[in-house]
């Protein structure tokens, strides 16, 4: 195990805590399934809507408007609308979302070099029988 790793407190249900806990609170918003897409597409440059979502690929426009709005929500991008007709808006990574995603970064490196040995483990898994059996 890594050195140097935070300890995090357990979360007692109810107590309110859950809300506190930077972890949670980071991992809310970038856990999703589109979120590092999207910060990966924006790594290239800025980019309009309809780049972003042909970059990304297999997005709804509705998904990557509510991804866009969280990841700017919370300083990860920042969206410029320019006054014409129609209304052209850009999306760019903030210092925020570049140090977000120079920190995983990795963990992408990761799940691409070990994306097949995920996908045999997961061909090879037998589930338990039983719930009692967890």
């Amino acid at each position: 195990m890594p050195a140097a790793l935070p300890a995090i407190p357990p979360v007692l249900p109810g107590s309110g805590h859950e809300t506190r806990c930077p972890v949670r609170d980071v991992l809310d918003c970038i856990g999703d399934s589109w979120s590092l897409l999207t910060l990966l597409a924006l790594a290239r440059g800025t980019l309009r809507f309809t780049e972003l979502r042909r970059a990304i690929g297999d997005i709804s426009p509705r998904m990557l408007a509510q991804t866009l709005r969280a990841l700017e929500r919370d300083g990860y991008v920042s969206r410029e609308v320019f006054p014409t007709v129609p209304p052209k808006v850009e999306y760019t990574l903030t210092d925020l979302g570049e140090s977000l995603l120079g920190k995983v970064t990795p963990l992408i490196r990761w799940a691409d070099d070990n994306h097949a040995r995920v996908r045999k483990a997961r061909a090879a898994y037998v589930p338990p029988e039983s719930a009692a059996a967890l």
